[in-house]
């Protein structure tokens, strides 16, 4: 096991203006659970094939403990990688897929019996052993990919998008797996998914990029709780943040008929950046139905309303023309709102909303830096 660092790395593909992945600096502690997460194109695999030496570092380095793997071949690693399309040979058995890493390396054949089982105890595929690959389920046949980089028993996994293929209600169950495996196992772990539901489930810590560069990286908690820009406040949670920019009234923000409070430290900061605008972020869970009366709120024409059982989802736009014309304003022209599903609205309702003390987020207009309250 060992610690993992990027060091300023870079990669530019041929013919690229933009790097793939720009100056990256992450340092992934020895044993942790490390999630890469951003939308398409924004350089997560490419990082991935860095460390694994698939791809060029074409400046700065990557480590893996005290070893500098910048341009060592991948077979010198010391790490085992689980593909998304699991790369198992169809005319292997599960015991031979699993084990034939090891056979290569000419390690004894009675060693590589008992590493394959050990491992195949580990993810409950004993009696799969003597099956094709054919034979497997989807599920299966990603736990035997699985088995084939544990048995190798490498400084560090490298996961990239394992669980893509599989269907929705197999890859909760299976996400959960490769989690608890992970810790039993102590192995410092790189995992990369579109997905920022699985990010936020699996991750000791989740790392945010965007167009090649970090941008945050924190544990699940902190990066919905404390997004450190706009990007990062979109991109996690779901249902996604509510975001559209505000203008600053004293210590009030207004959109339209939508009136928030402003909290002294964020309006200063505004007003001391030349603005007089102000982004303000807030998520479904924390708008709460309240009196048209009250001073200021969100009222909102009720759209849709989805029921999930435990909890109702509405979606809706900001009612009054005044909202309709500062429209372009909204990182979306839907508002969505958590609500409790006996005491949900109906279609076409006019509903007022305030957002719970102390849970706006706020971002400057110029950097889409977060402001602290």
């Amino acid at each position: 096991m060992a610690t993992v660092t990027y060091d300023k790395a870079t990669r530019i593909y041929p013919g690229q203006d933009a790097p793939a992945v720009d100056s990256l600096d992450l340092q992934i502690e020895d044993g942790e659970f490390l999630v890469l997460v951003g939308p398409s194109g924004c350089g997560k695999s490419t990082s991935l094939r860095m460390l694994a030496g698939l791809e060029e570092v074409d400046a700065g380095a990557i480590r893996i403990g005290d070893r500098d793997v910048t341009h060592m071949p991948p077979k010198d690693r010391d790490i085992a990688m689980v593909f998304q399309n699991y790369a198992l040979y169809p005319h292997m058995t599960v015991a031979a897929n699993m084990g034939f890493a090891l056979k290569i390396a000419g390690t004894p054949k009675a060693e590589i019996q008992q590493r394959v089982m050990d491992a195949a105890k580990l993810l409950d595929l004993v009696e799969y052993l003597d099956r094709k690959p054919k034979a497997l389920s989807g599920g299966q046949r990603q736990r035997v990919a699985m088995g084939r980089a544990i048995v190798r028993e490498p400084q560090v996994f490298l996961m990239d998008e394992p669980l893509s293929n599989l269907d929705a209600k197999l890859r909760v169950s299976t996400r959960t797996q490769i989690a608890s495996l992970q810790r039993r196992l102590g192995i410092t772990t790189v995992y990369v998914t579109h997905d920022q539901i699985e990010a936020m489930t699996m991750g000791d810590r989740v790392c945010v990029l965007k167009d090649g560069r970090l941008q945050q990286v924190d544990t699940p908690l902190k990066l919905y709780d404390k997004p450190a820009n706009v990007f990062v406040a979109g991109f996690i949670g779901s249902p996604a943040m509510n975001i559209a920019t505000f203008d600053v009234d004293g210590e009030r923000a207004k959109l339209g008929e939508a009136d928030v409070h402003l909290p002294p430290a964020v309006a200063s900061a505004v007003k001391a950046e030349g603005s007089d605008t102000v982004t303000v972020g807030f998520r479904p869970e924390s708008l709460v139905p309240t009196s048209s009366e009250d001073v200021g709120g969100i009222p909102v024409t009720v759209d849709l309303v989805e029921e999930l059982g435990s909890e109702a989802y509405v979606y809706g736009h900001p009612a009054g023309p005044k909202a309709e014309e500062q429209s372009d304003r909204m990182r979306s022209d839907t508002v969505i709102a958590r609500v409790e599903p006996r005491m949900a609205p109906h279609k076409g309702e006019k509903v007022t909303f305030s957002v719970k003390d102390g849970e706006s987020h706020f971002f400057s207009v110029k950097t889409g830096e977060r402001i602290e309250a």
